[in-house]
């Protein structure tokens, strides 16, 4: 058995910009499973024990079996109803979605040879994107977009082996309609080829699926950047925050199968056609363009984060630059009130406030204020500090 491992790396610098930006509130996303990587298998238990999730969706089974000729397209109620397609040497889809009946799974696994840790990791759906070789079959697992459940996604797990493809997902719903109707209309070479293009057709409608999925988070960060260079909001910061989390979900999922299917590609096995592995470099094509959308938005919302806390700081700036003019205004007129405040009269001595027994006393007191301040005034204009 060969098994690679993917790493995939968060950048989690994102926390200390938003509390600089005054104490924002960062809620977690909405959408986001809760205790999404809780291990269901108690500790200690054998290796390939299936424990299905008590939330999990009734399990249904969908068989599509398919030759250049033949076409049979139906529901199963019970696992052991696969067996005679299986022995007409057809080649077969099984499609699983929901995750409640644990013992369908093992069923499914018995009558195709699948490892017990496979079907493991097939109900427990915190997996990352993966792939491993298990002898006469591969086990790939990817992360298909919900639709239903925006802006999730949802583990697919699927096995490849000959003349089946098995999928797993957790709930139904899927993205997977346009290729079923190929092989319904026998459209293009899905009919006539093997198992392997069968998975990538599967991996490439998974894959193209976020095209349009990161186009709608896109236009969100276009509308948030008109926002933030005309009227900034804090409420339009928190919106960046929630998107980036979405683009690193997004990298999350894309990242680790971009390298699975590289590896698939490249790894010498039967399974995989000389014919297919140029459908797979074009799938390895579509999951690199993604990636570099990805990060070309997530960088463009850091500068968009840039920008919104240049613009808070700038009206800070200004605002503390008013009220130190206004501050600096009244320090001469203070000192001016208090001198004049301190009643030292003539009588006592000829050196105390002779103002305090002139006519005009009080409006030279009040001249003398506008005069000083006015003078302030007009060396800051000169100095450039009134400038905005």
């Amino acid at each position: 058995m060969v098994k690679y491992s993917l790493e995939v790396r968060a950048v989690p610098y994102l926390s200390q910009i938003f509390f600089r930006a005054g104490n924002l509130s960062m809620k977690p996303r909405q959408g986001r499973k809760k205790g999404a990587l809780k291990k269901r298998t108690p500790p200690g238990a054998s290796p390939g024990t299936l424990v299905a999730d008590p939330s999990a969706v009734k399990t249904k089974i969908d068989l599509i079996a398919y030759g250049s000729s033949d076409f049979v397209e139906t529901d199963i109620s019970r696992p052991e109803e696969i067996i005679p397609f299986k022995n007409k040497g057809l080649l077969l889809w099984v499609n699983i979605s929901g995750l409640g009946d644990v013992g369908i799974l093992r069923e499914i696994g018995e009558i195709f040879g699948l490892h017990p840790l496979t079907l493991e990791d097939s109900i427990n759906v915190y997996q990352r994107p993966k792939i491993e070789q298990y002898g006469s079959y591969f086990y790939i697992v990817a992360r298909m977009v919900d639709k239903d459940h925006h802006p999730s996604t949802e583990q697919l797990s699927l096995f490849l082996g000959h003349q089946f493809v098995v999928t797993i997902q957790e709930r139904p719903g899927d993205c997977f309609d346009p290729i079923r109707e190929r092989i319904r209309t026998a459209k293009g070479r899905i009919r006539t080829l093997k198992a392997d293009f069968l998975a990538y057709s599967i991996l490439d409608s998974t894959i193209d699926f976020f095209f349009p999925f990161i186009e709608k988070i896109s236009s969100e960060v276009d509308a948030i950047e008109e926002g933030i260079t005309t009227k900034p909001d804090r409420k339009l910061v928190q919106e960046l925050y929630r998107l980036r989390q979405e683009f690193l979900a997004i990298r999350r999922a894309i990242g680790p199968l971009r390298d699975a299917i590289a590896i698939l590609q490249k790894e010498p096995h039967n399974l995989i056609q000389e014919e297919t592995r140029p459908y797979l470099r074009d799938c390895y094509d579509h999951t690199a363009q993604l990636l570099d959308s990805v990060e070309s938005h997530r960088e463009l919302i850091s500068s968009l984060m840039e920008v919104y806390l240049s613009t808070a700081s700038y009206k800070l700036n200004d605002v503390i630059r008013t009220l130190t003019v206004i501050s600096i205004l009244f320090m001469p007129l203070n000192l001016i009130a208090g001198i004049y405040g301190m009643n030292f009269h003539t009588n006592a001595s000829p050196f105390n406030m002779p103002e305090l027994d002139w006519f005009y006393g009080y409006p030279f007191a009040l001249s003398l204020m506008i005069l000083v301040s006015a003078g302030m005034l007009y060396f800051f204009h000169r100095k450039g500090w009134m400038r905005g």
